[in-house]
This record gives structure tokens, C-alpha cells and sequence, in this order.
């Protein structure tokens, strides 16, 4: 089974040694080399990663890899098969090879655990965390270009969970359909939008909104998939984070 999971990053730090593993500098065009393949060969949106995150490394491998399986984790959070508190224990549950062929043989799809907000949903989240009118722009674009998809759209905006971190493992075929899709309404949202004022932060709303369109694809196709636990490798200060969330909510971006 070839499998091909990219790890995104934009700076050299430690990667897995397990070759199911591919790092891959995103938003490379352009940027200091760091001893990792780029997502500037080929067909790509390199110069596009400052909005895209990574996103960029997405695109590059959905045109440029041939295997059975792509997916795409992040340099500091992987899928693991535990989640211990101490992070270089962390390094050590990071799923290998192995587990993934196990996995990818009963599941065509992997995503992570649900990110759950209790209090939110996630059209609220957005809203309060970033700018209301790129979710709205969005909503709108797909009820022109992709109707069948809308009432996925606001199931999916009203719920209090999601599918987060842009992280999964699909087979190339679901793959090649989701990208197809999710990229055509990107493109369309950035024709849409004029992003000129909006900071370093604001300024990546593809990425932040593409978060939310993979459950509305799921919803849609209604595909099997399965749920993975995924670890952040560095310490989390859940306190200050809780503080942001609930500062959002009350007051707003």
C-alpha cells in the first residue's frame, strides 16, 4: 500500500523517521531552504501559503503525488495512537506505517477526533474569532455554485464539533473529489474577498475556513470515515487558551 502523509512545516524541526512521513516545506517559493522538498515544484500555490497555511502543501501534493493514499498532518500535531502528557512520549505514539496499512485497509478516510466547543457552534466560533462576513461570503458561494452541499453547509455551521487542524488520510480518489471541490470554492472565496486590511492573522482565512468545509464534504457524500486521536507535541497553556475562547465569546475578534 503507498501511502504518503505530508507533514507541513515552515521551519526545521523534528520530523518522524518512519518514511510514511513526508516533510514538506510550505510557502517555500521564495524562502531560505530548510532541508525539506518544497511546495514550489510543479503545479502549485506556493506563493499563496501567508493565506493558505497549509493548504499550499495540499494542493502541491494533490497535483504532484501519484500514491494510494495522501494525507496531511503538521510538523507540531500528528495522529497518534495514544496522548500522554509528557510531548517527547508523544514522539513515540505518532502512528506508524504499520498502523496506518492496518487502518487504511477497513477506513478510506481518517480525520481527527472531534474538536468539541460546547458552548459555540461552529458558526458562532467563527464569527466571535474571526471576520462573520468570510463565513457568509462562503455560504454564498456555495449555494450559487454547489447547492447540493448547502443544507450539509448549515447542518455542519450549527453543530458544536468539528473535524479541525485541515489534518487527514484519504484514498487518492477521495482525495482528487474533495480538492476539486474544495479549492473551487477557495478560489471563488478569494475572488470575493478583498483581504488588503486584514492582518497576519486575518490573513489566513482560507486556511481557517477550509477547516470547516471538510465535515460539510463529509456531510454531503456521506462517506465512511474514522476518527483518530491526534497529540500536539508541545506544551498547551489550556488556561490562557480557555481565557481567549471565552474572551471571544463574550466581546468578540
Amino acid at each position: 500500500m503507498d501511502i504518503k502523509i505530508l507533514v507541513a512545516t515552515h521551519k526545521s524541526y523534528w520530523m518522524p523517521t518512519d518514511n510514511v512521513y513526508l516533510p514538506v516545506h510550505v510557502g517555500k517559493e521564495g524562502k531560505e531552504d530548510i532541508g525539506f522538498i518544497g511546495d514550489n515544484t510543479g503545479d502549485n500555490i506556493s506563493t499563496k501559503n501567508a493565506n493558505y497555511c497549509e493548504l499550499t502543501g495540499l494542493y502541491w501534493a494533490w497535483k504532484n503525488i501519484s500514491a494510494d493514499y495522501i494525507g496531511l498532518c503538521h510538523y507540531r500535531r500528528y495522529f497518534t495512537r495514544a496522548n500522554p502528557i509528557n510531548c517527547e512520549k508523544k514522539k513515540q505514539v505518532i502512528l506508524s506505517r504499520n498502523e496506518w496499512e492496518k487502518l487504511l485497509e477497513k477506513h478510506p478516510i481518517i480525520v481527527p477526533d472531534k474538536r468539541k466547543y460546547y458552548i459555540e457552534t461552529n458558526r458562532s466560533h467563527y464569527n466571535h474569532s474571526h471576520y462573520a462576513k468570510d463565513i457568509d461570503t462562503t455560504e454564498k458561494i456555495i449555494q450559487e455554485k454547489y447547492p447540493q452541499y448547502i443544507n450539509a453547509f448549515t447542518k455542519v455551521m450549527k453543530r458544536t464539533w468539528a473535524h479541525m487542524f485541515n489534518m487527514f488520510v484519504m484514498r487518492k480518489d477521495y482525495l482528487n473529489e474533495y480538492c476539486t471541490w474544495l479549492f473551487d470554492v477557495l478560489q471563488e472565496l478569494e475572488n470575493r474577498t478583498d483581504i488588503t486590511n486584514y492582518n497576519v492573522i486575518e490573513a489566513r482565512i482560507y486556511g481557517y475556513i477550509s477547516e470547516l468545509l471538510l465535515d460539510v464534504w463529509l456531510e454531503t457524500k456521506q462517506y465512511e470515515y474514522y476518527e483518530q486521536n491526534v497529540a500536539f507535541l508541545e506544551p498547551q497553556n489550556w488556561i490562557k487558551k480557555g481565557g481567549i475562547f471565552l474572551r471571544r465569546k463574550i466581546m468578540g475578534k
